[in-house]
């Protein structure tokens, strides 16, 4: 079975996006869904014109579209929702109990939740983010005691993308440092990252799956080969037991998974 999905939105879209691929995940067992992305339907002509596509749409494939929406213009919502699709407000489930539990009605304002509504905390952003990628792979070791957490790990074993997640999503400062030749000949870490020890976080990968992601990067190369895989993650994981840190497995973890788990941790 095939299905077309819109997530659609007066805004950026991502809330719409999220809380819907959330639910789709749940039946892509036995539906393959084709998605569409239609940020800033902001308005009326916009919103006509999207639902003239969902008409055409429904004749072409005969079955309705189905609709993610955080829409909170009611005329663009009923233009949209007047269409021939499955028309799912994402806001209606929560608003409502949320309003009567405060005493206070909803704003009805536009992109609040990823909108740019305050210049201070969107420097702060801006620098939590920066921060990740000058600290990335040990580049600037200097700035490690700034850092909330630091990753260590195998070359690609997930440290870069996952700091740069938390980064984003959580306001975290996040460093990383990968284990080379050198740190595993000396059996120790660089005195930098014993003196912030108690924000490392280890993380590890299997060799087999490692192997296949560096061999996309360096075909044929000894740093893609099996055995260096083998003996990297061997050599890290004895460093990581002796140093008592906490470690993590992203062989079969999604980056979000990941980050999740390291919020717990710290």
């Amino acid at each position: 079975m095939r299905r077309t999905v819109f997530f659609v939105s007066e805004s950026t879209g991502i809330t719409a996006e999220t809380l819907g691929q959330s639910l789709l995940s749940q039946f892509a067992h036995s539906v393959e869904f084709k998605t569409v992305y239609m940020p800033f339907i902001n308005t009326m002509e916009r919103a006509r014109e999207l639902a003239e596509r969902l008409k055409q749409l429904n004749e072409l494939e005969g079955v309705r579209p189905i609709v993610f929406a955080t829409m909170p213009e009611e005329d663009i919502r009923a233009v949209l929702s007047s269409s021939p699709c499955l028309y799912i407000e994402l806001f209606d489930t929560f608003i409502g109990p949320l309003a009567k539990e405060l005493g206070v009605g909803p704003s009805g304002k536009r992109g609040l939740t990823h909108g740019f509504s305050n210049g201070d905390s969107y420097e702060h952003r801006m620098n939590i983010i920066n921060f990740a990628m000058t600290n990335d792979d040990g580049a600037r070791l200097d700035k490690f005691d700034q850092a909330d957490v630091i990753l260590i790990g195998v070359s690609r074993s997930g440290k870069t993308p996952t700091c740069l997640y938390l980064a984003i999503h959580f306001d975290i400062k996040a460093a990383n440092y990968p284990l080379t030749e050198e740190d595993f000949e000396r059996g120790r870490l660089p005195q930098v990252l014993m003196n912030n020890r108690d924000k490392l976080i280890a993380l590890t990968i299997d060799p087999l799956r490692l192997h296949r992601i560096r061999e996309e990067r360096r075909p044929g190369s000894r740093y893609a080969s099996l055995n260096s895989c083998r003996r990297e993650v061997q050599e890290a994981e004895e460093m990581f037991r002796r140093l008592g840190l906490k470690v993590l497995d992203t062989t079969s973890h999604s980056i979000e998974e990941i980050s999740s788990l390291i919020m717990k941790a710290i």
